[in-house]
């Protein structure tokens, strides 16, 4: 069925984290804006219900230190999807030809460049589960910011650490370096030299103003969030690389060229660098029209 919800807004709520254990005052509220088939051949489609059972199972799962039921307050505002695209629905079950539901631009680059790989592979590896179960202390809000300049690689760290799995400041003070120091060992392995690591440099233990939270999620009390102002499909952001304005959540994964050409697109890329030793780096931009087969992009620049 037909449905693009990648409009969500994260609105943060209000918290106060203690040493041993705070608590959430306000819930967050997540906003999720969008269309969505909700009847088709006379059945009813069950949205809204579907929308908050599944946000609250995704956070059940990923995110160890939140309570869906208590921290998060969902309001789904999706609306029935536009009779036009229902109908390109409609009209690809006719003749078996999947159709492209928008007019779009998707892109995809190969390989990683070294920096690129040891940002995602440092967050990867911190949000791990093993991790989370080794040191419960280390949020899933992580963010990374990667510099290199010549052969030297700086990593800026910023973790929300969970207040109960934290004693006092010098308890704090110990688990940040040591977040430092599994960064770092990481970073070895993954470059193969050494990667300087600073975390939570806003940190001011002399005042008590530290990055601890109830939740592991900053989004508990300040930093409020939009669908399209993160990640892109590869997991990072790139702003010296081909990007698209595209926000590759909440859309449907068969005929949503917002979301299947970038990932396309990156496929594309990787493939052309492994199989022609002679290319070192590749990318390709793809362009869809609506209504036309989205196996046949408008138009392919590699």
């Amino acid at each position: 069925m037909h449905h693009n919800v990648d409009k969500a807004l994260f609105w943060a709520g209000a918290s106060r984290p203690a040493f041993g254990g705070g608590e959430v005052l306000q819930p967050i509220e997540i906003f999720l804006a969008g269309r969505a088939t909700q009847e088709f051949q006379g059945v009813a489609i069950p949205v809204e219900e579907l929308a908050r059972e599944c946000c609250s199972d995704w956070l059940r799962e990923h995110l160890h230190a939140l309570d869906p039921e208590r921290h998060v307050r969902i309001r789904c505002l999706v609306r029935p999807a536009s009779s036009d695209l229902v109908d390109l629905y409609l009209r690809q079950q006719r003749t078996g030809v999947r159709l492209a539901n928008d007019t779009s631009i998707g892109v995809g680059y190969a390989p990683l460049s070294d920096l690129e790989r040891l940002v995602h592979g440092v967050e990867i590896e911190l949000n791990a589960p093993r991790i989370k179960q080794q040191y419960p202390e280390l949020g899933e809000d992580i963010k990374i910011m990667g510099i290199r300049r010549g052969d030297a690689v700086t990593l800026t760290l910023t973790c929300a650490f969970v207040d109960r799995y934290v004693a006092s400041v010098d308890d704090y003070l110990e688990k940040r370096r040591r977040l430092a120091a599994l960064a770092g060992d990481i970073g070895l392995r993954i470059l193969g030299r050494e990667v300087a690591v600073e975390v939570n440099t806003a940190d001011d233990p002399g005042s008590g103003q530290l990055d601890l939270t109830v939740t592991g999620r900053s989004a508990e009390a300040g930093d409020d969030g939009e669908v399209g102002r993160g990640n892109r499909a590869n997991g990072l952001i790139t702003p010296y690389r081909p990007m698209s304005l595209e926000a590759v959540a909440g859309k449907n994964p068969v005929t949503r060229v917002g979301k299947l050409y970038n990932l396309v697109g990156t496929r594309i890329s990787s493939a052309i660098v492994e199989e022609f030793p002679e290319v070192a780096s590749a990318r390709c931009l793809l362009v869809s029209q609506i209504g036309r087969p989205v196996r046949d992009p408008r138009l392919v620049d590699v």
